[in-house]
């Protein structure tokens, strides 16, 4: 699906900042913010920027001798860009998310919130892990969060304390397993009769 939008806009960065715009509809952001959040070059963001605006897609706002951007709400095609984007985002168009295991022993990973298009979930991500290398973490976070377009709310946990809040029936853990999710790693024995259970 990433390519295809890629193909329909003409470039993976116009894509991005599309998607970007779409899943963060009420705010304001700098250029510099723009390109760091979706890893893209300076010059690459500028240009695209320029064009969405000139196409009425973003509007530009100055504060303090800076500009800004943010989404025009009357754009003629706002609900059907946002569908179609919503769409590109659901795992496992989401290519990061396949480099999950590198950030240190993961024993589970869990999406939902803005992976499914749920947004009742507390949560788009739940990871239980061990000895996590909190570098490649960050990193790998900032590589979905440019993909998806939006900033990812995630809960990580080590596998003892993983156990210990199941075992203890968390509210937010059983609220997170009995609600739409899609598993990307799970080694964790009986857990899917664990959460059989929970639904029945």
């Amino acid at each position: 699906m990433a390519q295809i939008l890629e193909f329909l806009f003409g470039s993976k960065t116009k894509a991005r900042l599309l998607r970007f715009f779409l899943m963060n509809p009420d705010q304001e952001f700098r250029t510099a913010d723009i390109s760091e959040k979706n890893m893209l070059k300076l010059s690459q963001t500028r240009n695209a920027l320029n064009e969405l605006r000139r196409n009425r897609f973003t509007l530009e706002r100055k504060k303090g001798g800076k500009k800004f951007y943010i989404l025009n709400q009357k754009f003629p095609f706002l609900v059907e860009l946002k569908g179609l984007f919503i769409k590109s985002n659901i795992y496992p168009q989401c290519s990061s998310l396949k480099k999950i295991r590198t950030i240190g022993d993961v024993k589970l990973a869990l999406i939902s919130g803005v992976f499914l298009n749920y947004p009742k979930s507390k949560a788009d991500m739940v990871l239980v892990a061990n000895n996590v290398s909190h570098s490649k973490l960050k990193n790998l976070m900032g590589n979905i969060e440019a993909e998806v377009g939006k900033e990812i709310s995630y809960v990580l946990m080590s596998g003892e304390e993983f156990k210990y809040r199941l075992d203890m029936l968390d509210r937010f853990l059983l609220d997170f397993l009995e609600s739409p999710h899609d598993e990307v790693v799970n080694k964790i024995p009986r857990l899917k009769l664990f959460i059989a259970g929970l639904k029945k």
